[in-house]
């Protein structure tokens, strides 16, 4: 039987041992790294008072620390998994021989082993004289940041004797036995190390008659009887067990040490050993361990099932192996087959047969199902076949929807969905004809169309209608960040996990080979890099001439992808690879008039958002004068996307009208008298005034109408790609050495415009009349400074030549261009003005902005007359000039003097050239 460690004498007055992230209890015996600068005296001391045989007589005491740092272990070593290694000393009566047994436990599984003195796992020893070891969590180490002072220090620790002390690398290792709790009455030294004056606090005798008492007993040692059957299922070494069954056999003489001893066998926070070591009373310790215990009971249940349901499942899954393996070589001396099998193997044949694969394709599917006959089901590879096979089946290869070949059906659908938008909607009309008219040859290939355009004017949607208007099914591929080929064109079936690319996806998910695929953001594709170049393998997907033979790496066999009608989107092409773009048939959408968004917002925007507030178009209507203002007012892009969001803002406003108005009319109140609040009666029509009132006030203005004419400043035109703007060119001279300076975030091309401006201007100074004489230097003595607001946004482009001029011009002039005009056009260093690309969008940007007068190069003037909308040219005066003389002319409406000698030969000689 195992006694209780003999009673120990504790000195008035011991030493302190600051304890950082760890609490010993009474009985328990830990082993510990000292390494902290506070402590070493302490010990450095105990070495030259006791030699090794008296170190069992130094009694300190131990203390947790408050609020200590945690960084390096002061501990031993920290193990991965819980250990408990028990020894059990020899008995003072029996002298019986010393056993000692390890039990590791991981993950549920326990292995024994024998743990020497330089293992890194930490122990726990049961034994009557030698206490218990418990594993002790990592402590703070070394820092500096760290002042330990006395009111760190919990108010209740333990007493210790030393059991080991040895030196070590910067400190040293120590064995350190519980054994009574003691109270910190005060400290009485400081240095070199802590002394207090201290109060042991030991449990009282047990009261038979103290039935609360008995209760809680008898709780603790139901629940220590099931923690420690709990381990027996672990199996557990047998000497442990018995030695740890006897010492709790005892649990109705010396609870309190059962309690210590549990608690330091189970994971447990420092709060809660803390609340162990603070409960000296029994009625309050007995109760908070046998929660523990219960919550550490749980634990191991879950852990234990868990490993029980793997173990069972792999040893299912081995026995039923070895039996499939008995099985057919029965079978195979019977000559029977497994009706099972055979089902499952006839229906991946019956779904092959049905695909109508090709006769390559077919090949490959017989070679696998060959392999796919030789397997065990339970096998990895089995899987991976019958995946493969169940793609081959599942794909669409000769399966075609049938094509709604009606071209008034099909415009009348188009235009319904869409205003405007005309060359699109041509060329779709146009494949429409062409492949009714071969409709019996079956030879046409889908056209593969680009629609390039700012964001929110519908290139999305676009695609859904034609499918529609096709009768086509139809599928969206995002391509925004796809930075891996595999993603396109598949993963080979050596990897783990492999599947076909998004294109093999999309067409099993339509189940045709003849949808329509719009791939979103084609612009946005991942360049080249370590996971191949999603681009470049766009390069077979999209080449009529090469997509009928499209091998996904998954599939490694080839797929006709010619009937497929591919539309991509972008916003720019700047960034798509040339030879991509190349592939492509460009349409480009610009941005919309004003016209044209009062119509979308009238047909399409207004009865959309009314519908998805759940309203009926009679609860809500807005006039045209209330829409153009929502339009003009709140509202700066090429799309309409913001539009629709404003619009949604004056429908929520009156569906809460509505809203309130319904409950007013249930509740039977007077209009003017709910909830003590004047309410006019539901208005569900919404007028140029309450637009302000609903929306704030306006975000945007007119940004030319609203400047006064200075000079120096002139509007240019810009396209950036997403749309079409207006750009202000602000000139200003000061005293100088004829210097220029640029800003405004300008690129190379405009700012060599600039120099060929400013070369061009001082060269033709006298004919101008900024000069006196022909070899006056107009900036003899002056510095000219161009710059064009908006500095965050980045400028390029040879399109604001000529607008440069004319601020030059109008600069050293002191006159003044109108506001309401502005200028495009690329010009040479000899006056010849240059066309230019981007000019519906820039017209219409200028339309929006509010110019009036556009000034551009004659050979620009059959883009004017083909896409600029008629509405836009009715409001906007075009002036088309082929020198800078016509330019300056119609600019600055005769205003500047030209001394029409040199200049008009000088006009005359490259009206001649043209």
């Amino acid at each position: 039987m195992i006694r209780s460690s003999p009673s120990i004498p504790i000195p008035r007055t011991v030493p302190v041992l600051p304890l950082h992230d760890k609490v010993l209890l009474p009985g328990v015996v830990t082993r510990l790294q000292i390494s902290r600068r506070e402590s070493i005296p302490l010990f450095e001391k105990i070495l030259r008072t006791y030699d090794s045989k008296e170190l069992s007589k130094c009694i300190i005491a131990v203390f947790p620390v408050r609020g200590s740092p945690s960084t390096s272990p002061s501990a031993s070593s920290p193990s991965s998994s819980p250990a408990f290694t028990s020894t059990s000393s020899s008995s003072e009566d029996d002298g019986s021989a010393v056993s000692k047994a390890v039990i590791k436990r991981r993950q549920g599984v326990t292995n024994n082993r024998s743990q020497g003195p330089g293992d890194d796992e930490d122990s726990i020893v049961i034994g009557s004289s030698a206490g218990q070891v418990v594993p002790m969590r990592p402590g703070s180490g070394n820092s500096s940041s760290f002042a330990l002072t006395p009111a760190h220090l919990f108010g209740i620790g333990c007493a210790a004797r030393l059991v080991r002390l040895e030196r070590a690398v910067g400190g040293f290792t120590v064995v350190l036995e519980g054994i009574v709790r003691l109270r910190l009455n005060k400290i009485i030294a400081h240095t070199p190390f802590f002394e207090a004056d201290v109060s042991p606090m030991p449990d009282k005798a047990v009261d038979k008659n103290d039935q609360d008492l008995q209760d809680h007993i008898v709780a603790l040692r139901s629940t220590s009887k099931e923690f420690v059957s709990l381990l027996q299922t672990l199996k557990l070494p047998a000497p442990v067990l018995t030695q740890l069954q006897k010492f709790l056999e005892n649990v109705g003489l010396i609870p309190g040490q059962v309690v210590d001893l549990l608690i330091s066998t189970i994971e447990s926070t420092l709060e809660e050993k803390i609340m162990i070591l603070d409960a000296v009373d029994l009625k309050e310790r007995i109760p908070k361990a046998v929660e523990l215990l219960t919550r550490q009971i749980h634990v191991l249940k879950i852990s234990q099932k868990v490993h029980d349901n793997v173990e069972g499942k792999l040893n299912k899954k081995q026995r039923e192996f070895y039996l499939r393996q008995q099985m057919a070589a029965i079978k195979e001396e019977l000559g029977e087959k497994d009706a099972g099998e055979e089902d499952e193997m006839t229906t991946i044949e019956n779904r092959l047969n049905a695909a109508n694969l090709p006769a390559e394709v077919q090949k490959a599917a017989d070679r696998e199902m060959k392999r796919l006959r030789k397997m065990q089901p339970a096998s990895s590879e089995y899987s991976v076949i019958r995946n493969y096979l169940d793609w081959l089946g599942d794909l669409p290869w000769t399966k075609s929807s049938e094509d709604i070949l009606d071209v008034e059906k099909a415009r009348k659908q188009l235009n319904d969905d869409h205003h405007g938008l005309e060359k699109v909607k041509r060329r779709i009309l146009e494949y429409l004809a062409v492949t009714k008219l071969q409709q019996m040859k079956g030879d046409v290939k889908g056209p593969i169309l680009c629609l390039v355009g700012p964001p929110g004017v519908g290139k999305t949607s676009l695609g859904r209608s034609i499918a529609t208007a096709m009768g086509r099914k139809f599928h969206r591929i995002s391509l925004g960040g796809v930075w891996d080929e595999s993603e396109i064109r598949g993963h080979r079936r050596t990897y783990v996990g492999a599947l076909p690319g998004l294109i093999i996806h999309g067409l099993k998910k339509c189940e045709v080979n003849n949808p329509v695929f719009l791939l979103d953001e084609i612009d946005k594709v991942g360049s080249r890099g370590h996971h191949g170049d999603p681009s470049a393998a766009f390069l077979e997907v999209l080449d009529p001439e090469q997509n009928n033979t499209f091998t996904d790496h998954y599939l490694n066999v080839p797929f006709d992808l010619s009937k497929i009608l591919f539309i991509a989107t972008a916003n720019s092409v700047d960034t798509i690879p040339a030879p991509l773009l190349d592939r492509m048939e460009l349409i480009t959408i610009p941005g919309y008039t004003y016209a044209e968004k009062l119509a979308i917002a009238t047909n399409h925007l207004l009865p959309k958002q009314i519908r998805q507030h759940g309203l009926s178009e009679d609860d809500v209507k807005v006039t045209q004068p209330a829409l153009l203002k929502v339009a003009t007012g709140y509202t700066r892009e090429s799309g309409v996307r913001h539009l629709e969001r404003e619009i949604g803002s004056l429908v929520r406003a009156k569906a809460v009208e509505f809203a309130e108005a319904q409950e007013r009319k249930l509740s039977n109140v007077p209009v003017m008298e709910h909830a003590g609040k004047e309410h006019k009666e539901y208005q569900p029509l919404v007028t140029l005034e309450d637009v302000e009132e609903i929306l704030g006030q306006e975000k945007y203005v007119n940004e030319v109408t609203e400047r006064t004419p200075t000079p120096g400043v002139v509007t240019g035109m810009a396209y950036n790609g997403v749309g079409g703007g207006i750009l202000f060119i602000e000139v200003s001279q000061m005293p100088g050495k004829g210097l220029l300076q640029l800003t405004g975030s300008l690129g190379d091309v405009i700012k060599e415009s600039a120099q060929i401006a400013l070369s061009w201007v001082k060269s033709h100074g006298y004919e101008i009349g900024l000069t006196n004489s022909r070899g006056q230097n107009i900036m003899e003595k002056a510095d000219v400074h161009i710059h064009m607001p908006s500095g965050g946004t980045p400028k390029d482009g040879p399109s604001a030549g000529i607008a440069m001029v004319c601020a030059l011009v109008s600069m050293f002039s002191n006159q003044t261009v109108p506001a309401t005009t502005a200028m495009t056009g690329e010009f040479t260093l000899r006056g010849l003005v240059m066309p230019v690309g981007g000019i519906k969008e820039k017209v219409i940007a200028a339309h929006r902005a509010g110019v009036r007068k556009i000034i551009m190069p004659l050979r620009n003037q059959k883009d004017v007359t083909a896409d600029v909308p008629a509405n836009v040219r009715e409001e906007i005066e075009f002036f088309y000039a082929s020198t800078v003389w016509e330019v300056l002319r119609e600019a600055f409406e005769g205003r500047v003097v030209v001394r029409t000698g040199l200049a008009g030969a000088a006009a005359g000689a490259l009206d001649s050239r043209m």
